[in-house]
């Protein structure tokens, strides 16, 4: 079975969840297919904004990210150099991977370099030494990364996730079912061993229950 992970590494749960996805997908013989998105472009989308944005859920969620990943035995989460930042020519470089087994060593080595304390990928600079030292050539992705391909496929993808009804990273997609945050992971786990809680669930009345209050 084939499941899906959306992803964008400006994300710090994205980080940890594309470990944590595939450990999964190892242990149920699923095929993990890693889809790099643009985070910004899906709130744009939606009319939401991203923790970093919100002052009150900053440190926050710093703080529980770095629980998240020492949770989950990685290293300890170290932040980028600046954030927000443009992760624009990290998920377009991977996005340019047609090998799987490549894109995932590229991704790995690129979520390492932006949440394990490895100099960050907003910098071309960084961003070839990161991959140059996983033994690509660092140099020609960086410049591949400028063309109107790369450019294109990163955009296709976040539309494709969008219309999928994606609205945030890290989400798994299990059997068409979206799973959306790290903590959501444990109930995509459910759903690969054949038992979700809400099948046999009469969906369409939370859908389309009448609201009897705004907010203004």
């Amino acid at each position: 079975m084939n499941d899906t992970f959306y992803f964008d590494f400006i994300s710090p749960y994205a980080y940890v969840g594309w470990h944590v996805a595939q450990s999964l997908a190892k242990k149920h013989g699923r095929q993990l297919e890693p889809v790099p998105v643009l985070f910004a472009a899906l709130l744009n989308h939606h009319g939401t904004k991203g923790p970093a944005e919100v002052p009150a859920k900053r440190l926050y969620v710093f703080k529980d990210a770095t629980r998240s990943a020492a949770a989950h035995a990685l290293p300890r989460l170290t932040p980028p150099p600046s954030h927000p930042f443009s992760p624009l020519l990290a998920l377009r470089i991977v996005s340019m991977l047609d090998d799987s087994a490549e894109r995932a060593r590229a991704i790995s080595a690129l979520f390492a370099a932006t949440w394990a304390g490895k100099g960050g990928v907003e910098a071309a600079a960084e961003v070839e030494r990161v991959l140059s030292a996983e033994g690509f050539d660092g140099a020609s992705l960086v410049g591949a990364a400028g063309s109107d391909e790369a450019k294109a496929r990163l955009r296709k993808q976040t539309e494709a996730a969008i219309a999928q009804g994606v609205f945030g990273v890290p989400t798994l997609v299990v059997d068409g079912e979206i799973f959306w945050g790290v903590d959501s992971l444990v109930h995509a786990e459910q759903r690969m061993l054949g038992f979700d809680a809400v099948d046999g669930v009469d969906l369409s009345r939370w859908a389309d229950l009448p609201s009897s209050a705004s907010r203004r």
